[in-house]
């Protein structure tokens, strides 16, 4: 069996390996060095957060055997996408991908807070009352799906190596977990790194319940994508400590932190008009 073959023989292992590697470090860190006082029990957000993330995996294997690297094979047999019409270096085929996957991860995260009926869906990740590793897994099974969707046709369309898609699946876990962490850095190593990789500081500003703050910053991994098109903020208005996290309006614990409340979530009140183009800042409006 060559190498090829077995990435994709181990391809879940090998992202276990590092979900839980990378989980463990950075909740040991927040532990240890907590950023911001948690509101809500971390037992309870933590069981009910990790449970979604159990049921999202159970469904995806189910609806989805193969996962993202069992199409990458596919379309690499088939010949399909953009990089096998071309005779590109292995390596730079490589970074290529990784970089455009990113970069189409990056527009799906700004198209869920642009169109009112999937906000409805993201705003399962967002509606979380705190801000810790296991908010950078916490999504909807709806929303979930619809990724896994997008994925699949990014890389019919792109054509990337098998290799680049389990670097990329492992990078967007092991960054998710990281930027979401209730951890900080030194000021000078945060302002270093957020050239190029989000940092939790960074994204924390998104998960502001102010409305210019939350759209803001919504790269997982690079940062270049914000810098690039306007969407970049580098601290949020009340400081790190003052900020409110969450939703405006849906601050009940009750709902945004136990399971049954997550998923009936999208299905609650009428759509609102909450935008990408709300970027202004307003004390009194409501998401």
């Amino acid at each position: 069996m060559n190498w090829h073959n077995w990435i994709v023989g181990h391809e879940q292992p090998i992202r276990l390996g590092f979900f839980f590697g990378i989980f463990a470090i950075m909740a040991i860190w927040e532990m240890l060095a907590p950023r911001r006082k948690l509101s809500v029990p971390k037992g309870v957000r933590w069981a009910n957060n990790l449970g979604l993330v159990f049921l999202n995996s159970f469904i995806l294997r189910w609806l989805f055997p193969a996962a993202a690297v069992g199409v990458a094979a596919f379309a690499e047999q088939q010949g399909w996408g953009l990089l096998h019409f071309y005779r590109i270096p292995f390596g730079l085929a490589a970074i290529l991908s990784v970089v455009l996957m990113d970069f189409v991860i990056w527009l799906q995260h700004v198209m869920v807070h642009a169109v009112p009926l999937l906000w409805r869906l993201h705003r399962v990740h967002h509606a979380d009352l705190d801000y810790d590793v296991t908010t950078g897994a916490r999504f909807h099974t709806l929303e979930i799906i619809l990724s896994m969707l997008i994925k699949f046709a990014t890389i019919v369309l792109l054509g990337p190596p098998v290799v680049a898609v389990v670097i990329f699946e492992v990078m967007l876990n092991a960054t998710a977990m990281f930027n979401h962490s209730n951890i900080g850095l030194p000021a000078a190593l945060d302002k270093v790194l957020r050239w190029f990789l989000v940092t939790p500081d960074m994204h924390r500003v998104h998960h502001s319940v102010e409305d210019d703050e939350a759209n803001s910053n919504f790269g997982f991994s690079l940062t270049w994508w914000d810098r690039l098109f306007g969407t970049y903020r580098d601290q949020p208005r009340g400081g790190h400590q003052g900020m409110t996290i969450g939703i405006h309006q849906y601050r009940d614990a009750k709902m945004v932190n136990q399971l049954p409340g997550m998923l009936v979530l999208p299905f609650i009140g009428k759509i609102s008009d909450y935008a990408i183009n709300r970027r202004q800042w307003n004390r009194h409006d409501k998401n």
